[in-house]
């Protein structure tokens, strides 16, 4: 398999949070939430890392630190459209791996950000992101948890906060499981494209099954561009969206072993 040897992690950040206003900049063990992101992204072996952010208080607690910033647009309607900018203002070339990690994912581990990058490079789609197999029911009906279907060259077919795919004499019979034998897959927002596809994405109308589901990689699937999806090498814990999140990563930090 090729093996994406070198590749960038970029980071879009907004301070702008509804459930949990000034994230990136929240203390998780004494440090902002975007710097153990940013950590997680080095040693992942990134050739760059860089926060994407629109707000100059992200860019000012930054300033101390060796993590650099790219200071992008506030009217993004995407991570990925805010990384389009930070490609053409760092000059990245096309050919170049971008690696877009949520800046909420303090736990996000070094081999899965590997991963997608080297999946990305192994089947040359215009994209490529992760899954992991969904665990309950409950979870597959939750419109919380976006499902991925894909086909069986592994490309995904779509993504939805609907509970898919549609077992319907199973689920007929029964609700309170995922039926033997259906594959059900919980999409994990971890992206990787080459920077001239993410510039072009950024240029594509949004579309309207990527507004109505409120999902980004939508607008490239409806546009006819594929997108590789790998099962993830190893579990992605949660991210951090509410104050209860930031309290159960401060717990789960305390207990975690150092990063590799």
């Amino acid at each position: 398999m090729s093996a994406a040897h070198d590749f960038i992690v970029a980071i879009p950040a907004r301070y702008g949070s509804t459930r949990l206003p000034g994230k990136p900049l929240r203390l998780l063990a004494g440090k902002p939430l975007i710097v153990h992101v940013a950590q997680r992204a080095r040693a992942a072996g990134a050739a760059q890392v860089v926060v994407a952010t629109d707000d100059a208080r992200i860019a000012t607690a930054l300033a101390g630190s060796d993590i650099e910033v790219c200071m992008t647009r506030a009217d993004h309607a995407s991570g990925s459209d805010r990384l389009a900018e930070c490609a053409h203002k760092l000059g990245w070339p096309d050919a170049t791996v971008v690696v877009n990690l949520q800046g909420d994912e303090p736990f996000a581990p070094p081999a899965g950000i590997r991963c997608v990058a080297d999946a990305l490079v192994a089947d040359g789609a215009d994209m490529a992101t992760l899954a992991t197999p969904v665990e309950s029911a409950a979870l597959w009906f939750d419109p919380n948890c976006v499902k991925v279907v894909r086909d069986l060259r592994g490309h995904a077919l779509y993504f939805s906060r609907a509970p898919m795919p549609w077992a319907r004499d199973a689920l007929a019979r029964d609700r309170s499981a995922i039926p033997v034998g259906v594959e059900v897959l919980r999409h994990i927002g971890i992206y990787a494209y080459r920077s001239g596809f993410l510039k072009a994405f950024a240029r594509l109308p949004r579309t309207p099954l990527e507004q109505a589901e409120s999902l980004e990689q939508l607008r490239a699937l409806e546009h006819g561009h594929a997108i590789a999806v790998r099962l993830a090498p190893e579990p992605f814990p949660p991210g951090v969206d509410t104050a209860e999140d930031l309290a159960r990563a401060e717990r789960a930090l305390a207990e975690q072993a150092p990063l590799p």
